[in-house]
Order: structure tokens, then sequence, then C-alpha cells
């Protein structure tokens, strides 16, 4: 008999069996119902005792034993190689130089789907069908998949910046025209400081579809500055004079060397270029001193920076007054 057919046979006696009895008082007399809870035990440990017996007993580890040890033996086995591997993505990633946090995650994230396999291989061994388990598994990743779509985008966004690193903490990065410096970088979000102190929060899937400038990257960059000079000025003394403030600077490297030279004649001005290499860090000073000393300079030495002005050339003919006239071209200038 099988351990179902025992249990159910073992219910209905109980039910039969609590039914109320009556007892004859005398002849004539109603009947009295038993309220006694004897009768009940007495017949739940006489059908214990008429249907389990070594022989169901012995069916029952039969039929159920080697599944339900299998499944115990999937479970414990497949939990522990889980634990492994999950440990082995850790280090691996930690290894790799990968952000801790992000390591971390991929390891509790290959944790639970491990897990998961595991409990639906010691399922089968019961022999449960998981063919509908995992349709219903499917179906609810794929939900949470689409409800998360963006957030999913960021994590594989965060995961390419550190596998693939355009840039790290520290850094000195252009993105989308936002500059700052990296403070972090999350499973989700970037985090930057700006140069005036103000911390911006980027997603990381606005980063990687982005254009990344790292100002960082390289041990040495080099300084274009335009500077515009009159033509009227002597092009040779001013190109001798820009010379003479890029040799004064101790931070410029000799090699590459420095490029001075007219890059262009302009509408109203001839344009020198100014491009001396400094090491990454020394480039914002060095060029707010070069500006600097280069305005100073050309005051010294009588040359003209041009900026936009306006001449005015006024022909009288006799039949206007001459205080409308001035008073034209007055407002012409203004």
């Amino acid at each position: 008999m099988h351990a179902s057919q025992f249990a159910f046979l073992l219910i209905q006696e109980s039910f039969e069996s609590s039914a109320p009895e009556t007892t004859a008082v005398a002849e004539g007399t109603a009947a009295v119902p038993s309220t006694g809870s004897g009768p009940f035990l007495h017949n739940v440990w006489q059908n214990i005792r008429s249907n389990f017996n070594t022989e169901t007993v012995a069916e029952t580890l039969m039929n159920w034993g080697p599944p339900l040890v299998s499944a115990i033996a999937v479970f414990i086995l497949g939990r522990m190689i889980s634990r492994v591997m999950s440990g082995m993505i850790v280090k691996g990633s930690r290894r790799a130089k990968i952000d801790e946090t992000l390591a971390r995650f991929l390891g509790n994230l290959a944790y639970i789907m491990m897990l998961t396999a595991v409990c639906i291989a010691s399922l089968g061994c019961l022999g449960v069908d998981t063919t509908s388990l995992s349709a219903v598994l499917a179906a609810a990743g794929f939900a949470v998949g689409m409800a998360l779509q963006g957030s999913l985008g960021n994590v594989a966004a965060g995961v390419l910046l550190v596998f693939f690193k355009p840039f790290k903490v520290g850094d000195l990065i252009d993105v989308g025209g936002t500059l700052g410096k990296v403070v972090e970088i999350q499973i989700f979000n970037t985090i930057l400081l700006s140069p005036d102190n103000v911390r911006i929060v980027l997603p990381n899937s606005s980063i990687t579809g982005g254009t990344i400038r790292n100002m960082s990257a390289e041990p040495i960059r080099r300084v274009d500055l335009v500077i515009g000079c009159s033509y009227n000025d002597d092009l040779r003394a001013v190109r001798a004079f820009l010379e003479e403030v890029v040799k004064a600077d101790s931070r410029i490297l000799l090699d590459p060397a420095p490029v001075v030279a007219v890059s262009e004649l302009a509408e109203s001005s001839v344009n020198f270029v100014v491009r001396p290499w400094v090491a990454s860090a020394d480039y914002g000073n060095v060029k707010f001193a070069l500006t600097e000393a280069i305005k100073l300079g050309f005051d010294e030495r009588g040359f003209t920076i041009p900026f936009p002005s306006r001449d005015v050339f006024v022909h009288h003919s006799g039949n206007v007054p001459l205080s409308v006239i001035e008073g034209a071209a007055a407002a012409a200038a203004a």
C-alpha cells in the first residue's frame, strides 16, 4: 500500500470514528451521544497497527527514498559548487583590478543564477515536471528585464567601463561637454567632481554612448594658444618675443619641441600659434602663466592686440547742418 493510500484510509477511519456514538441509558429512553475522545484515539491506533506494517514502510522507502536522497544530494552539492564558483568569480575580478562593488555584485548574481538551476534540478530528481516551472521563470525574467531595461543597460555599461578602462578614478575627463575628475565608478553611475567642486552623477549608459575625452590618460599634453598682433607690428620681433616667453618657463618640455609660427592672416590681425608641450599635471598652470606673460610683454614692447573696431567716414555735402551729421556719427559709433 502506498503512503498516500495509507494516509487516506487513516483520515477516513478517523472521521468515521469521530461520529457521535449513542449509549442506551434504559429501555425506551433516548440515546445520549458520547463525548469522549477514547474511541477516536483507539481507531487511529488500530489503523496504524493494521496498515503501517513493515511491508508498507519498505515499499514507501523503495518508492521515495532514492529520489529524495538524490534531490538532497544534488541540492547540497550544487549549493557548495555555487558558492565555490561565486568565490572564484569575485577573486578573479579582484585580480583583474575590477571595482570591489562590481566584483561582489557579479559574484552574488552568479550565485543566485546557479542556485536557481540547482533547485530546478533537485525538483526534477523528485519527479516534479520542471518544464512549466522553467517557462514561468523565463517569463518572469523577461518581464523583469523589460521593466529594468534602462537599469540593466547602465549595469552593462558599467561592466564595459571597468573592463575596457577608458578612464580610471582620478582622471580628468570630458563626457558630452561635462568636465570633471572621476571620483567613483559605480554599478549604475559614474561620479565626477567638476573643477568648481560640484558633484556630478552620470548614468553609465550615457558615458559609453558618447565621446569620452580623457585629459589624464597620456603623460604629456600640448598647450594651444592663438595670439594675434596688428598688421603694423614687426612680425619678427613679435615672434622672437613669443619664443622667449616659451623658453623662460622651465615647465615646458624641450622634446617635443614647442612651436611658434604664423598661422593666419586674419581680417584684422596676424595670428600666431604658440604650442608648447608640458606634463599633463602642469597643463592648466602653464596655459594661464603664458597668457599673462604674453599680454604683459605686448604692453611693455608696444605690440598691439587687435580688438573689434569700426571706422565711420562722414561726407558733408553742405546741405545738412553739421550738428545733425555729428549727432548721426555719434549714434552710429555707439
